[in-house]
């Protein structure tokens, strides 16, 4: 429950960032975010971002295997293994729970200790990493026919992001309770007592099959990004695969995801480059900026230290 909240709460602020963005857009008739950051902080701006699209999207991509030319039926199988991959999860943790073979779960996290605290906010990182689309928020409203569909794009789309994320977190955490683990599809894949274990394997394949078509969707702000960086004064190149080689440290990953949904937007708001910028604008664009450095830096610090004190413990 503690975390449903969070769910929330970020999703409902990436709303107001995507808003910010759409309007202050609008006003300066710029049609990428690349743009509006140019206009808002010149030629550094725009590069910043570039690097920092770059940086977030080799950190979410492992392999890209093929453009596929259209997104539009391979997003809607995305979204549609999404859901299958619930009600399955749902089938499974609802079944163990009539069986009687599955405890109830915390409902609040574990505080033991000014450490376990800051650990709370480790996960905030990785939730704006999942929610953040503005790459793609300029691309989504050109394809429009009508470009004021697109708020209500945007709303639709929080709104069942956050309905997966929240149901998908109380299943899983129903089903796996202390025991969930980093990767849930490592959960899945032990025997969990149920009459029809080929479950197991479906819900595996279609969360797989639904990163599959993710990919695309999320390399093509990727090479555009990419061809602005390295080639600014040339068109963007015609369709190249770029393979990703490495992951990129999770603290670097993090910190892009934050700047990109959080610190850019609300930046331009302060900036106020075309005029429109409100009071509340101001005050909601402070204040996104103090919870993304403050949220972002506590849990680098957490990973950072949970990572010494592993290295550290076998000398103890």
């Amino acid at each position: 429950m503690f975390y449903a909240w969070f769910i929330v709460f970020v999703g409902v602020l990436i709303e107001f960032s995507v808003g910010m963005l759409l309007r202050f857009s609008k006003a300066g008739g710029v049609v990428s975010y690349g743009g509006i950051m140019g206009d808002a902080f010149g030629n550094v701006g725009r590069r910043i971002l570039e690097v920092s699209v770059v940086i977030n999207n080799i950190g979410v991509l492992t392999v890209y295997i093929i453009i596929i030319d259209s997104l539009r039926y391979t997003s809607a199988l995305a979204v549609i293994l999404a859901f299958v991959f619930l009600v399955i999860t749902a089938y499974i943790s609802v079944f163990k729970l009539v069986k009687g073979s599955t405890g109830m779960p915390r409902l609040l996290p574990d505080i033991t200790d000014i450490y376990s605290v800051w650990k709370l906010f480790t996960f905030v990182p990785v939730l704006v990493t999942a929610y953040v689309c503005h790459f793609n928020v300029h691309n989504i409203e050109n394809k429009l026919e009508d470009s004021s569909r697109m708020r209500s794009v945007v709303q639709t789309s929080l709104a069942l992001c956050s309905i997966v994320y929240i149901t998908t977190s109380f299943f899983g955490f129903l089903l796996f309770g202390d025991s969930t683990l980093d990767d849930v599809l490592a959960n899945l894949d032990s025997n969990l007592g149920i009459p029809y274990s080929l479950l197991n394997d479906t819900v595996c394949i279609c969360y797989v099959v639904h990163l599959m078509f993710v990919f695309p969707t999320i390399f093509h702000p990727l090479r555009l990004n990419l061809d602005g960086l390295l080639f600014p004064s040339s068109v963007p190149l015609v369709q190249i695969l770029f393979p990703t080689f490495g992951m990129l440290f999770s603290s670097l990953v993090q910190t892009a995801a934050v700047c990109i949904g959080f610190i850019f937007p609300a930046a331009i708001a302060l900036r106020n480059a075309y005029g429109i910028g409100t009071k509340e604008d101001k005050f909601l664009a402070v204040f996104m900026i103090g919870l993304a450095v403050f949220a972002n830096l506590v849990a680098i610090y957490s990973d950072a230290y949970t990572t010494f004190k592993r290295n550290a413990s076998p000398m103890e």
